[in-house]
């Protein structure tokens, strides 16, 4: 098994000889103290939990990442399991990487032996074992989600669909999140009801026959197949219960249900299932995130241990208090409170800003000043905002103030067209049956090989059944083609051919890529154009070559490796995410949503737009989804080490209109005696702040007279219209349901432009 392979290849070195690194190996009860000290006790404990299951729910900031390494090396140590026997999952490449990192640096050089990874990677490592039970051969290709949307269109129009009308990406997102569910082709057929969802119905098993036929596989399938490996054929199922008898995994309140189910699989026999996760930081059901995974888990495993760690390494107290009163407000949660053992901290400072120019400006100052005067350096800055519309004006500003920022959830470096132009070559070549790829590159530089005769060779690739390279080889056989069209597919053909020789000689893989782009005549292609893009694109490649070499060296260095270079090249640059970006040493403010933000931390964090209808997101009000939010805001708050800054504008425009803002409800769920406000006036541009004696008590900008309302009163809104109180909160705030947008708004009843009907 493989499991019993690596194992013996990576066994741990007999007590007192030298590790790695030429350090001699503790005696074990010495070798296990060590790992222990320095854990608080319920860190401790879930290190030093034995059998059986094992749900640790673990706060921000908390220190999750050292107990599931420690719990990784506790288990070597103490002879509960052995390298090969260990399979750790992650979410995000950066994650995994730190995660193997720490892990090696406890355990040597056994860390070779585990599967320290992400859930995508773990599964693609298992298909290429596994993928041709299930119709597949093991060199298939990774689709991202641009080169399955482009197999999807492909389909549409085979179908006759309007795209216009059934929008491609709303179809694929359909379908996504039909498979994050398990739910196959048939079921949804049988589940749907409008009739966009009949589209749907339709495409769906058209796109997964193409699919299947391109041998290639959406991100989605990687964990779909997966499962459907498991639940189909016993011997896979065992071999891999076999191969892994403890399952740790971080974040496990993102896991969707493709994901629980995996790991209720792979942690049936044995029950060694540890998960780590917080569902207070449960922020992506957008993605298919069930928080219901973490909150049922007990449900799951009757038997299982549960240790919480609540004890807070990052932020000051003030800080953790302002968290802990936010959350607590969510139902769907289980009681904890994070602490630190440093009280106090800096307050923090809520700030109202007449619109989002003005609230870009004085975060833009602010910045300033914390640099010039406390020293802090900008790359332990961030900005959050609750979606990528607010970046504009914030983005302007910075730059007239000559602040470099960087954009986290951006255009990132291989969603760059050049460069998935050069990835696509590479698919092909590993993957002759890649239909996606030859289309996005057969004519990229432009070979007159148009729409029109691409689709003659898809069509009748399908029809013969034949793969695109089979028909590139017979290219002469495909009817309606013209002569300039078969010479310059012939050509195409002869130099994707000798390139592929290359690949089979093994050739270093930046070589084989130099080549590639020499002799395609992309470069020269690109050097033609004579100007500034084309000299950025060619710079995009020249980094992207770069990127093969390390991956040359540093192959080279780590030896053998059972899977070919091109496919575990593209199979790791597939696989990146917004994250794996982030550059840690230069000297940039960073600029990213809120969701983007998960697992990051700062010195200093400014969360803009704190406007209700904006952060709490409408839409996610009108969906049910106002805990989330919530959820959403505690994250944003928690990713702060020493300063925390939460800004709205009484005036925001997005989306060419301008509107008018009440305060979020996270703000108002703050303790006064924890913040700071200031406001600029109405009137002009001076600032004031609350009086000491109330701390953070917010004064009117226009006190008039008390309003007293009551539910059922009616009411009219300068801006908003008619309305009809539904609720009426401490503090002034009536909740009113506006009978134009049908929309439910919260409002300090002395302040609004509000009055009575």
């Amino acid at each position: 098994m493989l499991g019993e392979m690596l194992q013996s290849e990576f066994e741990m070195p007999p007590e007192g000889e030298p590790q790695e690194g030429g350090a001699p190996t503790e005696p074990g009860a010495d070798r296990v103290e060590r790992l222990l000290a320095g854990l608080n006790p319920p860190q401790r404990e879930a290190v030093e939990h034995t059998e059986g299951a094992l749900l640790v729910l673990a706060g921000a900031g908390s220190g999750k990442t050292r107990v599931l390494t420690h719990r990784i090396a506790y288990l070597l140590a103490t002879g509960a399991a052995r390298p090969g026997e260990i399979l750790a999952i992650t979410f995000t490449n950066k994650a995994a990487a730190e995660m193997r990192e720490r892990v090696g640096e406890l355990v040597g050089r056994s860390v070779r032996a585990m599967w320290v990874t992400t859930f995508h990677s773990a599964c693609a490592r298992m298909l290429r074992a596994d993928a041709e039970k299930l119709g597949y051969s093991r060199s298939f290709t990774i689709y991202d989600q641009s080169d399955s949307l482009r197999m999807l269109k492909r389909c549409l129009r085979e179908l006759g669909v309007d795209p216009k009308r059934y929008p491609p990406r709303a179809i694929q997102a359909k379908i996504s999140g039909a498979k994050n569910q398990l739910i196959d082709a048939d079921m949804y057929a049988e589940m749907q009801g409008s009739v966009f969802e009949e589209i749907v119905a339709e495409a769906f098993p058209l796109y997964e026959k193409r699919m299947l036929e391109a041998n290639a596989m959406d991100f989605d399938d990687l964990l779909v197949r997966t499962v459907n490996a498991l639940e189909l054929f016993p011997e896979v199922r065992e071999r891999w219960r076999r191969t892994f008898r403890h399952v740790l995994v971080d974040e496990y309140q993102d896991t969707n249900h493709a994901q629980y189910r995996l790991l209720q699989i792979l942690a049936a026999k044995h029950g060694n299932l540890m998960v780590v996760g917080d569902e207070d930081q449960s922020i992506y059901s957008f993605r298919h995130a069930d928080i219901r995974n973490i909150l049922d888990f007990e449900h799951d495993f009757p038997d299982a241990a549960v240790v919480k760690l609540e004890q807070n390494y990052r932020s000051t107290q003030t800080i953790l208090s302002a968290a802990n009163a936010v959350v607590e407000r969510n139902r769907e949660r289980r009681p904890k409170k994070l602490w630190t053992d440093v009280e106090g901290g800096e307050p923090v400072r809520l700030s109202e800003l007449g619109d989002d120019h003005e609230e870009a400006r004085w975060v833009a100052a602010e910045i300033e000043r914390l640099g010039e005067e406390h020293g802090v350096a900008r790359s332990d800055i961030a900005v959050f905002y609750r979606t990528n519309a607010m970046s504009r004006v914030l983005e302007d500003t910075l730059v007239r103030f000559e602040l470099p920022y960087q954009v986290i959830g951006g255009t990132k470096f291989y969603d760059r067209a050049e460069v998935k132009d050069a990835v696509a070559y590479l698919n092909l070549l590993l993957n002759p049956a890649d239909q996606v790829s030859f289309s996005r590159i057969v004519n990229s530089p432009r070979r007159g090989v148009g729409d029109t005769s691409q689709g003659r060779l898809a069509s009748y690739a399908n029809t013969a059944g034949l793969t695109i390279w089979e028909v590139m080889e017979k290219i002469e056989d495909v009817p309606g083609l013209s002569a300039a069209a078969i010479k310059s597919v012939g050509r195409f053909y002869e130099t994707m051919d000798l390139l592929r020789g290359r690949v089979d000689a093994g050739q270093p893989l930046a070589e084989v890529l130099q080549a590639l782009l020499s002799e395609t005549g992309y470069l020269e292609a690109l050097e033609a154009e004579r100007t500034v893009e084309a000299e950025g694109r060619i710079e995009n490649l020249e980094a992207f070559s770069e990127a093969a070499a390390e991956f040359d060296r540093n192959r080279e260095l780590e030896g053998d490796s059972e899977t070919p270079p091109l496919e575990e090249f593209l199979q790791q640059i597939s696989l990146l995410s917004d994250q794996d970006s982030i550059e840690d040493k230069q000297e940039l403010v960073t600029l990213m949503t809120v969701h983007n933000a998960k697992g990051l931390e700062y010195d200093t964090v400014f969360v803009v737009g704190c406007e209700d209808g904006s952060f709490p997101h409408m839409r996610a009000l009108e969906e049910g989804g106002e805990e989330e939010e919530r959820r959403l805001c505690y994250v944003a708050i928690t990713r702060a080490r020493q300063r925390l800054y939460m800004t709205w504008a009484r005036e925001r425009r997005l989306f060419g209109r301008a509107e008018r803002n009440m305060p979020s409800r996270f703000i108002d769920e703050l303790p006064i005696e924890l913040t700071e406000r200031h406001a600029t006036l109405a009137s002009g541009g001076m600032t004031w702040d609350a009086p000491a004696t109330v701390p953070g008590a917010a004064q009117p900008l226009d006190p008039g007279p008390a309003l007293e309302m009551q539910t059922g009163d009616d009411v009219v809104h300068a801006s908003f219209g008619d309305g009809v109180v539904t609720a009426v909160e401490p503090g002034g705030v009536v909740v009113v349901r506006f009978s134009g947008d049908g929309s439910e708004r919260k409002l300090m009843a002395d302040y609004a432009p509000i009055r009575k009907r």
